[in-house]
């Protein structure tokens, strides 16, 4: 068969075929990337995120709602967390000395610490420069010091165990730190309100 005759159909869209529950996540995906304001596809001028936006930001009920506040939060948090690194860009020029690298400025020992907890994640520290891989890098982290505070969004908490280490929440030199990031937290709620 010549590859020029080949024809390849596209499937037909009934939807009345599909179950409810896949229509109403189709929806709300809608309503959630027309909130975010643009298309986050890996296509788009942002990498995809590795705390994937959630699904939808309306209640939904029970575990999935909390869930999905969780990610939208998650997703802020290193939002602001870049932008205090790096001023919000995926690349970054070297900090701490040399010693920290990527928009996250990831240092070799947190590296090593969140691929201990997630060897899946694999690769090596040189990728910490890539902004999809940092913020792997940043979940595994979080997941291993501090699951609650990460799992709930508790951006104070992580904010600091990101700048001071594990016992980061706890040092007195990681306050000014959080400050930072609470500010670009505080602009980022007002700029949704303002939409």
């Amino acid at each position: 068969m010549n590859h020029h005759s080949l024809r390849l159909s596209r499937p037909s869209f009934a939807a009345d075929r599909l179950p409810k529950a896949l229509l109403r996540a189709a929806s709300l995906l809608a309503m959630a990337l027309a909130w975010w304001g643009h298309d986050r596809s890996p296509q788009g001028d942002e990498a995809a995120p590795v705390v994937a936006a959630p699904a939808a930001v309306v209640p939904t009920g029970g575990e999935n709602e909390a869930r999905d506040v969780a990610r939208l939060r998650q997703r802020e948090i290193l939002d602001a967390i870049r932008q205090v690194e790096c001023g919000g860009g995926d690349v970054a020029p070297d900090g701490d000395g040399g010693a920290a690298i990527g928009p996250y400025q990831i240092h070799r020992a947190y590296w090593s610490d969140a691929v201990q907890v997630a060897p899946e994640l694999g690769g090596c520290y040189e990728d910490c420069r890539d902004r999809a891989y940092a913020e792997r890098i940043v979940a595994a982290y979080m997941t291993r010091y501090c699951r609650s505070a990460w799992q709930s969004g508790d951006a104070e908490t992580v904010a600091r165990i990101h700048n001071g280490g594990p016992k980061g929440c706890r040092k007195q030199a990681t306050i000014g730190y959080w400050q930072r990031v609470q500010r670009h937290l505080d602009e980022s709620a007002g700029d949704r309100e303002v939409r």
